[in-house]
């Protein structure tokens, strides 16, 4: 009778997970991605700002030349924002947006680091593209950053700003006039178009809200192996600064467990992980893992891992 039961469950937890958007292997960036262009900023001159918190489904509007802040670091120049982003809610969409006014625009780069204040991605500002006005909506540059968060991270880190290199460029607009045009299905004029050089400070829009197909990975993927958390600005959750010689910190521990798991149900979860991995679906993987571990299982961690790298 304790079996059937274990079993039952077990089915109704696999039927919630088959209900779950899929996450590919090309969806998702298992090494973290390239930071080595990125300026290299220290931990000291990161706890000096203050991180503003943005919540999901809110955008958080910065003016640059009244709210930024002073980060003397490498080529970045001007004002920075510092945003804290909740890491616990899903996997993230963050959109960026740098409004063009008076044909002036910043060209905003962008860092995310972990809760740890690990750098994890670097999007420079090719990547944030000029998008024509709509009707809700002026001159701007844009970008959409997909990111997953990895298993026990509760913040993570955007630091905006933009660099000597950015300044010597511009973006070319269009005129207010073809945009109608065009949007009207006419003829459009041959006329020239704006020009907006790109300054030290300006207006950004940063909104969080959660989807379903993220790209990069953000944190260790199997626990935290890095330096302890370090306290950045004056945002919640805080952290301090790790010595040189600090003791890693350990992995986030699964929820307590009720006991030994049953063999059937540990090979019911290992055969499960293998086949979400084998699928490409890594966030139903990193799910199943998680479910296992808190049943009491010892082994869907190994069997996570070499699934992964099998299938690398």
């Amino acid at each position: 009778m304790k079996m059937k039961k274990s079993l039952v469950a077990l089915c109704l937890s696999a039927g919630l997970f088959a209900s779950l958007p899929a996450v590919s292997l090309a969806e998702v960036n298992i090494v973290p991605q390239d930071t080595s262009a990125a300026p290299r900023v220290s931990a000291e001159q990161l706890r000096q700002l203050h991180w503003t918190p943005v919540n999901q489904s809110k955008t958080r509007t910065t003016d640059l030349a009244s709210s930024g802040q002073s980060l003397n670091v490498g080529d970045i120049r001007g004002p920075v924002a510092a945003y804290s982003v909740p890491a616990n809610i899903g996997e993230l969409t963050i959109t960026l947006t740098s409004e063009v006014n008076k044909n002036q625009v910043f060209a905003p780069n962008v860092l995310v680091l972990d809760q740890n204040m690990t750098p994890s991605a670097f999007f420079p500002s090719s990547y944030f593209t000029y998008q024509a006005p709509g009707v809700m909506s002026a001159d701007r540059l844009e970008g959409t950053l997909k990111l997953t968060p990895a298993l026990g991270q509760q913040q993570l880190y955007v630091l905006v700003f933009t660099t000597a290199r950015d300044l010597q460029q511009t973006t070319v607009q269009i005129d207010p006039a073809k945009a109608y045009a065009k949007g009207a299905g006419n003829a459009v004029p041959d006329i020239p178009d704006p020009i907006a050089r790109h300054v030290t400070d300006g207006r950004l829009k940063l909104k969080v809200s959660t989807n379903t197909s993220s790209s990069v990975l953000v944190g260790p993927l199997f626990g935290s192996s890095g330096p302890a958390p370090v306290t950045v600005g004056n945002t919640a959750p805080v952290y301090s600064a790790p010595a040189s010689t600090a003791t890693p910190a350990a992995a986030p521990a699964p929820a307590a467990k009720s006991g030994p798991v049953l063999s059937d149900t540990e090979a019911y979860f290992n055969q499960a992980i293998k086949q979400a991995v084998a699928k490409g679906d890594i966030d139903k993987a990193l799910k199943l893992l998680n479910e296992a571990e808190r049943l009491g299982s010892s082994s869907a961690r190994t069997t996570f891992i070499s699934s992964v790298k099998g299938k690398g």
